[in-house]
């Protein structure tokens, strides 16, 4: 991995970004402990997942030109987000990684920079 660009450009871009948020969510539908937690009509929180992780990765400021300062964890609050739904996010989020082709070390990268917010969102036991 090229360690002297953006996130966003070594996972491919607006085109990765959308790539993986595409793999990311039926995984996440099907997943039994998160997929319930999430509307049937997906779309709506896609598009928000693309424009977030766009921005967090480095790429233009998407989320927040359209929706404001992030404040993920408030936005989150909402839901009784427990440490095996963080989990459960990021292996599901790990399986779209892997399924979209990026490579292990950038896989890993990309895992570590979203653990901090995943387990930032917990806010039950």
């Amino acid at each position: 991995m090229n360690r002297n660009i953006s996130l966003y450009e070594a996972v491919g871009g607006a085109e990765g970004i959308r790539s993986i948020v595409e793999s990311f969510y039926p995984k996440v539908q099907a997943h039994p402990l998160i997929g319930p937690l999430f509307p049937e009509d997906i779309d709506p929180v896609m598009e928000k997942q693309y424009q977030f992780l766009t921005q967090f990765f480095g790429g233009p400021s998407l989320f927040s030109d359209l929706h404001g300062h992030p404040m993920m964890r408030a936005r989150h609050m909402p839901f009784k987000i427990t440490p095996d739904h963080a989990a459960a996010w990021l292996e599901c989020m790990g399986r779209a990684l892997e399924e979209v082709g990026l490579e292990r070390e950038l896989q890993a990268v990309v895992l570590d920079r979203l653990s901090g917010p995943a387990h930032h969102f917990v806010n039950s036991n």
